[in-house]
């Protein structure tokens, strides 16, 4: 290994300095003479998106994290992070911006996709084999965000009130266990906790991470999160970015020539640096095994999908569906042709295809009648132009053509083709609709800018979607939508151009969409179509879901319930086909209140860009819908522990402490965390404690070969089962009545017993209080199915 003192003896403290500091929105910069490349980061909760608009070079799609975690899969996270290693060793990526481990701690969390679960141990476990797989690759992760960033109202600001013990056993567990896991960077989150920003917050970042737990990895800014020179540099910070409104660079030069900030300090930082670029091949004469890059994208994606899918509901069932027996299938929602496939903001990639539901069901029906109707409509902006009325598009920066077969143009970081930022002032879109129906259609900009839009030569909008003065961060995750009537007649081309004008510097960030709605019914007469539709046919298939205006980072929901009519339009269909399975397309927790009237209710999260393929495998019995829950989902809003979002002035406190999701729950949900149907039957037959870890022996008793998760929870002094004596629990502190310790994965053929075996550590029967504390005395391990389905308990004395 290379002697990074060596290294460190030749900088500078001006180079030092600048090895902290980012150059640009994505990287830090080179430094030549001393063999040191410039590392490369990029967002990648669900793909890599590199560091800037790549037409030509699109990102794979996986599913979003929450689909990860409902998979319970450590191995098949880790395949997939090998593959986004593979993608950012691919694009020239050193550093990927993820997983996201903060907690589901409110379903009306904004960004609850991108977060995995509401207990911390699945979190963790998921979390750790996702960069244990990218890390093969020699990519450095970024676990985030530390700490506290659970919501998304005011997260700039935010100051978050977390009791020690919840902080402990609850928020930073994951954290902690990724770093058990030998993850290389972790990042810091825009808000305080207890009183401190966490980009300056020493007790957490210095004393708990890196001391207590010896983290020798680099600790980077959320972007824009550090705003104190000092604070920051005396807090844990390793890493501020990106380069605009960075508190760093020539203000940290000074700060440590005055004695504000001493060398040594910068010293251990650029040392993090310095290592992190040796393991991830920044540097130069340091010889890594690279291995080869041989996932396949798609494949992983489709596996990853079908393998978190929930089959919360098979009355009868009805599912999978015999091919051979279907004449006519009725696919009925908006999003059955525009699926919602990943999360707004951060998680935001443009993978090289989609498979929309409908697609995918059509491919694997053949001879079949699926026919398509929109039903209910919940998107409130158009969706992007397409279809064989629109001319190819054509997009040009100022005097630069790039190809592009979409009606969306959308970066973060770096514009095509390598253009400097600064120099440009425009990008136009050009193409030309020929109606097949004549009469109003609707043209639409969404996005954020200035804007000047041209439908047959006449001008229909000029100026900024916008006031002036809007922040960078209310531009980026809040887009807005501008629409116009237009009259065209069939047949008759009518040119369309869409022009942007930027300041300058403005356009490190461009999201800019041309939208179109054809002559059509309106939402009474799109709700018959879809009934008459469903009524015809001997299947009928909703996809209902959430939009990226309900959903994203950047802010909170303020309801479960699904966006626009689309519960009417599930109540509707299910009335007159008692054949009706719905598909959920929401990253987190809807409220369903039809649950009880379908045939089947099938949770698939955004599924990725195989998204038609995977859930045709499911529905057609390819495979096994493989999904257990990772998150309690309620009947109702007020039945849930936590909803609270909303800081009052200034804080938001965690008063339940320890207790939220399935810990806080009092009232019994829809759909229990854990939960999830297959295609088969389980028997739990043996269940056996030998001092650390549990072995349970299940057998299939049903007709085809099949995966069970095997779950196992701890209760403390009773046997929550029938037949047993209350014994009191003897902890110092409320505990749950029962918390997941661990689980595993069976898979076997019709009639195999197979046995798994679940370690228990001693952390499992341990609580904070004042340090770590192991709980002696009576506990009951149960193997479960989920958390309301047990099967098989012992009592054990700890």
């Amino acid at each position: 290994m290379i002697d990074l003192d060596v290294l460190l003896g030749q900088l500078s403290l001006e180079e030092k300095v600048s090895l902290l500091t980012g150059q640009d929105f994505w990287s830090l910069p080179a430094v030549p003479r001393i063999g040191l490349r410039s590392l490369v980061m990029s967002d990648g909760p669900v793909g890599v998106r590199g560091t800037g608009y790549t037409p030509d070079d699109p990102s794979i799609a996986l599913p979003s994290p929450t689909a990860l975690a409902a998979t319970w899969d450590v191995a098949l996270a880790r395949r997939a992070g090998r593959l986004l290693g593979q993608e950012s060793r691919r694009k020239g990526v050193h550093l990927l911006l993820g997983p996201t481990v903060n907690m589901h701690r409110t379903p009306l969390g904004g960004r609850h996709f991108e977060c995995y679960s509401e207990d911390p141990l699945l979190t963790g476990e998921i979390a750790a084999g996702f960069v244990t797989g990218v890390q093969e690759h020699n990519v450095g992760t970024t676990v985030k965000h530390l700490v506290g960033n659970d919501f998304e109202t005011e997260r700039m600001t935010v100051d978050v009130r977390i009791p020690e013990r919840a902080l402990r056993e609850v928020y930073l567990a994951p954290f902690e266990r990724v770093v058990a896991a030998g993850g290389w960077g972790v990042m810091s989150a825009y808000n305080g906790v207890n009183g401190t920003p966490m980009a300056a917050n020493g007790r957490l970042q210095d004393e708990v991470l890196k001391r207590e737990w010896g983290f020798d990895g680099v600790v980077v800014s959320d972007w824009r999160a550090a705003r104190d020179t000092v604070a920051a540099a005396l807090g844990g910070l390793d890493i501020a970015m990106p380069a605009m409104d960075n508190p760093w660079g020539p203000a940290l030069v000074e700060a440590v020539r005055s004695g504000a900030v001493a060398e040594e300090i910068i010293d251990d930082k650029v040392r993090r640096v310095l290592l992190l670029a040796a393991r991830t091949g920044a540097l130069e004469d340091v010889d890594l095994e690279v291995p080869p890059l041989d996932e396949n994208g798609d494949d992983v994606a489709r596996d990853v999908a079908a393998g978190s899918f929930v089959l919360a509901r098979n009355a009868g069932g009805v599912l999978p569906l015999e091919a051979g027996e279907l004449t006519r299938v009725a696919v009925i929602g908006a999003l059955a042709t525009d699926a919602r496939v990943l999360g707004g903001g951060s998680a935001q990639v443009t993978p090289p295809h989609v498979i929309s539901p409908l697609d995918g069901l059509r491919a694997d029906l053949p001879g079949v009648d699926v026919a398509h109707a929109i039903g209910a409509d919940p998107r409130p902006f158009l969706p992007a132009a397409q279809g064989p009325d629109w001319t190819p598009f054509r997009f040009a920066i100022d005097a630069h053509e790039f190809p592009v077969d979409t009606a969306t143009i959308r970066w973060i970081g770096d514009p095509p083709g390598g253009l400097d930022v600064a120099g440009i002032t425009s990008l136009e879109l050009r193409t030309e609709i020929t109606p097949d129906r004549g009469g109003e259609h609707v043209i639409a900009i969404s996005g954020f800018g200035a804007f000047e839009l041209t439908v047959d030569g006449e001008t229909l909008y000029q100026g900024s979607l916008h006031p002036p003065g809007t922040g960078r961060a209310d531009l980026l995750l809040h887009p807005r939508e501008v629409r116009f009537t237009v009259t065209l007649e069939a047949g008759i081309p009518a040119p369309v151009v869409l022009r942007q004008t930027f300041e300058p510097g403005a356009a490190h960030s461009v999201s800019t969409t041309l939208g179109h709605r054809p002559p059509g019914p309106d939402e009474e007469g799109l709700i018959a179509e879809a009934v008459e539709l469903a009524a015809r046919s001997e299947v009928a298939v909703i996809v209902v879901g959430t939009t990226e205006q309900v959903e994203s980072e950047g802010f909170d929901r303020t309801s479960l319930a699904l966006p626009g009519r689309q519960d009417e339009l599930v109540a509707r269909v299910a009335a007159v086909n008692p054949r009706t399975i719905v598909v959920v397309n929401a990253g987190s927790p809807v409220l369903l209140p039809w649950a009880g009237e379908v045939a089947a209710i099938l949770l698939t999260w955004f599924p990725g860009q195989e998204a038609g393929a995977a859930l045709a495998d499911v529905l057609l019995g390819v495979t096994e819908p493989g999904g257990r829950l990772p998150t309690t989902w309620p009947r109702a809003e007020k039945d849930c522990p936590v909803l609270d979002t909303q800081p009052v002035d200034g804080t938001l406190s965690y008063d339940e402490g320890i207790f939220i999701g399935y810990r806080g729950w009092s009232e019994s949900p829809l759909f229990a965390f854990g939960s999830g149907q297959g295609y088969t039957d389980w028997s739990y037959d043996h269940l056996a404690y030998s001092g650390s870890e549990v072995t349970v022996a299940v057998t299939n008793t049903g007709w085809r070969s099949g995966r069970e998760v095997v779950q196992i929870y701890l209760s403390a002094g009773s046997d929550p089962l029938p037949g047993a004596d209350a014994v009191a629990d003897t902890s110092p502190v409320p505990r749950p009545d029962r918390w997941l310790a661990g689980f595993a994965i069976a898979e076997a053929v019709p009639g195999e017993t197979v046995s798994v075996t679940v370690p228990l550590p001693e952390r499992a029967f341990q609580v904070w209080n004042d340090g770590w504390q192991t709980v002696p005395g009576p506990y009951t391990v149960i193997a479960a199915h989920a958390l309301d389905d047990p099967r098989r308990s012992i009592d054990i004395t700890v």
